[in-house]
């Protein structure tokens, strides 16, 4: 039976504050802040507790293995003796993120009948660049049923940045949908990250009916204000659309073609002048996971910054107070991802699937979760201060930490992937 599974990105021991990422605001006015990977791994692991509480199926990604000695080795160089901006980005813990794993489109969306994952390439960002080898051996292991398509990245140059810069909206997980890309073109003084070649290479790949498959354009107002990807400031869930008023270049456009390709869409728009972009942006509104429960009403997931954040409540507690599809909301403690410009729907990849087709290593229950939470509890450090990770100590730390995981879940085939 196919459902959908939210599967979250562990939060890795090398966690840190380096502020490598031009463009999320969170992440450059964070850095070198002392970071906390103990207390980051287990809002995590909280995070997806709550998830299973409301009733979601819920999977893992794993951390990476840090530094990414491979990587340093094609620089022709080592982590002790490479200058401190590659010490960085090679220990960086960014593949947390799995909503940037991939771009996901399940069997009914494409025309052979499987369900299509193509690892995103990230190659805006030096210190995510090296993380998709490693992401695709995650993914043809936990996907290697006959269900499954598991594609390479497309290729440099074009960049592609996953799920974050995907929607899909549909009657029903289980009912073919219609797939839309938003890629951008200018983002100000920052970059745009999703090349709209790359995401028309992707629907490609998957197989995609090009009459379900919309392209959609960012507004560079948005990605000038901090939303690097559409999930900042868009998220979909099977017939609702929840975004911010300016959140696409050509929204009437947009939403005419979108109504045309799934009348049944419900497009719940937050105005501007309610919400402001850098709200909406601080607070990660949109950065919300936005679920079916299983008694079929909708759920929003939302990073405690969203409380925090007076007009950003206000809005929502009037519109819970509506008749909209929206019925429910459930805040969780993420703060340690936040600060580095992550939120709940940053740290999940989701995938509709039969969980019968999937490797059972990659799906967790409590009891799951709390192997996994001794395991951090144990190996994960306390704290990493900027000026500590070139420390031969610390390093071994991390690759102790994450080696001590994969054996608990009895995944060590990725101890050298």
């Amino acid at each position: 039976m196919l459902t959908e599974i939210n599967f979250d990105g562990i939060i890795g021991p090398s966690h840190n504050y380096a502020g490598l990422s031009p463009g999320n605001l969170a992440a450059t006015k964070n850095r070198g802040l002392v970071s906390q990977p103990r207390a980051a791994a287990l809002q995590g692991i909280a995070k997806m507790r709550a998830n299973i509480a409301l009733g979601l199926r819920q999977g893992i990604l794993l951390p990476h293995a840090r530094p990414d000695h491979r990587w340093l080795d094609s620089l022709a160089t080592q982590f002790a003796e490479a200058p401190p901006h590659l010490q960085a980005q090679a220990l960086s813990a960014s593949a947390m993120w799995a909503a940037n794993a991939a771009t996901v489109s399940p069997a009914p969306d494409a025309m052979d009948g499987r369900c299509h994952l193509t690892v995103a390439n990230l190659v805006t960002m030096p210190h995510r660049s090296h993380e998709w080898p490693e992401t695709l051996a995650q993914l043809r292991l936990a996907f290697a049923g006959d269900a499954f398509a598991v594609h390479a990245p497309v290729p440099a140059p074009f960049g592609d940045e996953g799920a974050a810069n995907h929607m899909r909206l549909t009657v029903a997980h289980d009912r073919p949908g219609v797939e839309i890309f938003v890629y951008g073109v200018s983002g100000g003084p920052y970059p745009a990250r999703q090349h709209r070649e790359a995401s028309a290479a992707v629907a490609r790949r998957h197989r995609l009916d090009p009459a379900r498959a919309l392209f959609v354009q960012q507004s560079e107002a948005a990605i000038a204000a901090g939303a690097f990807h559409n999930d900042v400031v868009a998220v979909a869930n099977e017939r609702v659309l929840f975004a911010h008023e300016q959140a696409f270049a050509d929204k009437d456009a947009f939403y005419d073609a979108l109504r045309a390709a799934m009348p049944e869409v419900e497009i719940v728009e937050v105005p501007a002048d309610r919400v402001s972009l850098e709200d909406a942006i601080a607070s990660y509104l949109f950065n919300a996971q936005l679920v079916t429960l299983p008694d079929g009403g909708m759920a929003l997931i939302l990073p405690g910054e969203a409380r925090d954040t007076p007009a950003v409540w206000q809005w929502l507690q009037e519109m819970l107070a509506g008749n909209g599809p929206i019925r429910h909301l459930e805040v969780v403690d993420v703060r340690q991802s936040m600060a580095n410009g992550g939120g709940p729907a940053c740290l999940r990849l989701r995938v509709v699937a039969d969980p019968a087709t999937i490797d059972s290593r990659f799906l967790v229950d409590n009891a799951r979760l709390d192997a996994i939470a001794d395991v951090v509890e144990a190996h994960w450090l306390e704290a990493i201060a900027q000026d500590e990770i070139a420390d031969p100590a610390l390093i071994a730390r991390v690759e102790t930490a994450r080696q001590a995981l994969l054996e608990m879940l009895e995944i060590v085939e990725l101890t050298y992937s």
